[in-house]
């Protein structure tokens, strides 16, 4: 992705320093491990993709081995196509895991390291329901009061924790907790619930389990289990490494790697939420079409909508790892998009507003192929013909009746150039009942041709337009994206539903034409629509209707600082 003498040259991120400050303290490069972790309980999101290339991108720097954990500890929300989804993300973006591993992995190790948590008087069983241990939590401005089962014999508590685990309680009966501070002004740290009771099937385990692990013991001590030396977290999880740190105590060895826990501040992008619950919703409100409905900031709607690997990488880079959050424009992450794009992308002919217009000169039954550049930016992307005929279709707003001086495109009476082909001057127009122009008639010069080396070749005029033969026309549906929320930040105001923010013009769907090319397009190729922006054939696309998605319009005005 970059240059190697490049990256020598740029300046370490906090991350990097600390890694930098351990290896000379005496870490051995070779115990240099890192994970990234997701919960299997939705698709991952543009937040994600910070901490993914974060993660690989330190494993590819220091040549350490990254593995992909999932944390599947809660049953209830959690299935096997999330798992797959996030594994399909990842290899999309390119990254190259080590192992694929699970926290349900190591629910039996987890559960031993609590059993010896109860007889080492760390843990205690207790019969409270949930609401009356939060009441007794209090606030940090005050101590929080003991369960009264705190202080239970130790011999009790290991009683109940075994029958908890064999399912002979139902769910709130009890669960476990950690014995630490109630008086800590960490309110991680008063006695935090380990287990509760859950008859739920696992989408690994089955129905083996009926208690699960709470997210803050499986997760660092699964770190520990795989040997993980910095465990990379975003900034909601600080006041959690107390407890993080805590937990490692009670089961840390002399000689293991113990796992270091750092935050880096989430990243928030203009116009996308990023909650798994608010982005649940809209998919069960019908407001999008699923998880891969190309204006969910998801990866599966970024990749569906055109986005590429390169352009997520690069805007990850630019936006950099910091330690305060702030809200990042999203035209710098369309700004990368549309940067990558003209590298790559094919430039193809498509009208997606068509009029028709009538070479009146032009051969009754003749037709031309003629040559173009499949992508000028590209010295090997080679070129393709395009059908050449006397009617073709040009974009409605390409043409007026009368145009003023700053009007370059056809207007009566003016010329333009048709891209790679004639010199045409417009003649008249019909119209329908309602006056809307329905044909536009124009001449052409035969002389003209695109590269024919004439004189009247290198004729100069200030319009190029582009065009689809109509006798070859592939028709073609195009859905013209646009943001999926009206305001910045959708979910900032608390007091307003962030649904009132949809944007109801966010999907425009137009039947347009395309060159005849196109219908052998790759799904998920990247095209550029020239003159009109970049697109990409959808997957509900058939052998009846080609469907493309339109990714970014073609120029924006936008700098990146």
């Amino acid at each position: 992705m970059n240059n190697p003498m490049e990256e020598d040259k740029k300046p370490l991120n906090f991350i990097e320093q600390i890694i930098e400050e351990d290896l000379a303290n005496g870490l051995p490069k070779e115990k240099l491990r890192f994970r990234f972790p997701p919960e299997p309980n939705g698709y991952l999101h543009v937040g994600h993709t910070k901490a993914i290339c974060i993660n690989f991108g330190l494993g590819e720097k220091y040549g350490a081995p990254v593995n992909l954990r999932f944390d599947d500890t809660n049953p209830e929300k959690e299935e096997q196509e999330f798992v797959d989804a996030i594994k399909a993300d990842i290899d999309w973006l390119g990254f190259k895991y080590d192992q694929e591993l699970y926290a349900s992995d190591y629910f039996d190790q987890l559960y031993d390291w609590a059993v010896q948590m109860i007889k080492n008087g760390k843990a205690y069983i207790d019969e409270q329901p949930s609401e009356k241990i939060t009441e007794q939590r209090k606030n940090p401005f005050e101590d929080g009061v003991e369960s009264p089962f705190r202080n239970r014999p130790v011999e009790e508590s290991l009683a109940l924790f075994e029958k908890m685990k064999n399912g002979e309680f139902e769910e709130g009966a009890m669960s476990l907790r950690a014995k630490i501070d109630m008086a800590s002004p960490n309110m991680n740290m008063r006695d935090p619930v380990m287990y509760r009771i859950l008859k739920r099937p696992h989408h690994r385990t089955g129905d083996k389990w009926k208690i699960y692990p709470m997210y803050d013991w499986a997760h660092g001590e699964s770190d520990y289990i795989e040997q993980i030396s910095h465990s990379l977290c975003s900034l909601e999880f600080e006041n959690h490494r107390p407890l993080y740190d805590w937990y490692l105590d009670q089961v840390y060895v002399k000689d293991t790697t113990r796992n270091k826990q750092r935050e880096f501040a989430r990243m928030n992008v203009s116009y996308m939420i990023t909650s798994k619950r608010k982005l649940q919703r809209l998919v069960a409100e019908n407001a999008v079409t699923g998880w891969d409905d190309p204006r969910m900031p998801t990866i599966s709607g970024m990749r569906r909508l055109g986005f590429t690997p390169a352009s997520i990488k690069n805007f990850i880079e630019r936006v950099g790892v910091a330690k305060r959050e702030n809200l990042i424009d999203i035209q710098l992450l369309e700004f990368f998009v549309r940067e990558d794009l003209n590298k790559i992308a094919t430039r193809v002919m498509a009208v997606i507003d068509p009029v028709k217009l009538v070479i009146t000169n032009y051969p009754e039954n003749e037709e031309e192929w003629l040559e173009t550049e499949n992508n000028p930016e590209q010295e090997d992307a080679g070129t393709r013909t395009v059908p050449f005929s006397k009617e073709l279709y040009i974009e409605r707003e390409d043409f007026k009746e009368e145009g003023n001086k700053k009007f370059f495109r056809l207007k009566l009476g003016g010329e333009v150039r048709l891209k790679s082909a004639y010199i045409i001057k417009a003649e008249s127009v019909d119209k329908d009942e309602n006056g809307e122009i329905t044909t536009i008639y124009a001449t052409y010069d035969e002389k003209s041709k695109s590269g024919s080396g004439t004189e009247e070749s290198l004729r100069k005029v200030k319009g190029t337009l582009h065009w689809v033969s109509a006798k070859h026309a592939l028709p073609v549906e195009v859905r013209i994206y646009d943001r999926l929320f009206t305001t910045p930040q959708p979910d900032a105001e608390k007091e307003t539903d962030f649904m009132e923010f949809i944007n109801p013009e966010s999907l425009k769907i137009v039947q347009g034409f395309a060159e005849p090319s196109l219908e052998n397009a790759e799904t998920g190729h990247p095209y550029q629509f020239q003159r009109i922006g970049y697109f990409t054939k959808d997957r509900d696309s058939s052998a009846e209707k080609i469907v493309f998605n339109r990714t970014v319009t073609l120029k924006d005005g936008f700098k990146p600082e």
